[in-house]
């Protein structure tokens, strides 16, 4: 029997399989693989963008920058912005978060000894930092939740940012889903992400499915902006009135 077509017009109820236990070995060489691909695809750019674009409205913030990634895996988001703070001469204090010890390891492996990130585990809803960031930012997080709890994390970021937050992920349409089904064989990548790539696609979200959870979440349309960048990434952001 034929598997039934994909039908883009709602989320897909499936789950990854990253989401599941595995060893630090096997989701070291995941998380080697989805980086690769963040280069490969220009997945760094929309954060980056946001944050030359918020020195440039707000020149006058606190220094350093405390920024926090929620669901760091790698850690290859942390590492871009650090360098990109080097070129920018912005004090920054880094910090990455994941539920999953077996990442806080492999982020720390993965990064040169000079870096001044700080790694930590712990689940974001249970998480009081002793300091609040002025930014919060995740990158390939947000599609892993339930619809309540994407909500629950907007509401996290609003409670915690002093400045803003910025959501990166996925945007989900069909060319992406089976253009990166064929690319991720092709390419010899891990079989996690073989598998979960054109997955997370299914998973992801479109414009009025983030307004509606922008809104749920106590936002109004106007405090938010959601952007597109190719390929296949629809981002979120928010900047709080100084």
């Amino acid at each position: 029997m034929r598997p039934s077509p994909m039908d883009f017009r709602q989320r897909a109820q499936l789950t990854e399989m990253m989401d599941e236990p595995c060893s630090r070995d096997e989701l070291r060489a995941c998380l080697r693989d989805i980086a690769r691909t963040n280069r490969w695809t220009l997945g760094y750019r929309p954060v980056l963008h946001w944050l030359n674009t918020l020195l440039v409205s707000q020149p006058l913030l606190a220094k350093p920058l405390r920024i926090l990634d929620v669901g760091c895996g790698y850690g290859d988001t942390l590492r871009e912005i650090e360098q990109w703070a080097l070129r920018r001469r912005v004090a920054v204090e880094l910090s990455g978060l994941d539920v999953n010890p077996h990442a806080k390891a492999i982020a720390a492996e993965a990064s040169p000894a000079s870096t001044r990130i700080r790694w930590m585990v712990a689940d974001v809803f249970a998480y009081s930092p002793s300091k609040l960031p002025h930014l919060v930012i995740s990158s390939l997080f947000t599609h892993h939740l339930s619809n309540p709890d994407v909500i629950r994390f907007l509401r996290w970021m609003e409670e915690h940012a002093t400045v803003g937050w910025f959501i990166n992920d996925l945007s989900r349409a069909p060319i992406p889903y089976h253009v990166f089904r064929a690319f991720s064989k092709l390419a010899g990548l891990h079989r996690f992400v073989q598998y979960d790539g054109p997955v997370s696609i299914a998973r992801s979200f479109v414009p009025e499915e983030w307004r509606t959870m922008c809104a749920a979440a106590g936002l109004h349309a106007s405090d938010i902006e959601i952007r597109s960048y190719k390929p296949a990434r629809l981002c979120v952001s928010r900047r709080k009135s100084q």
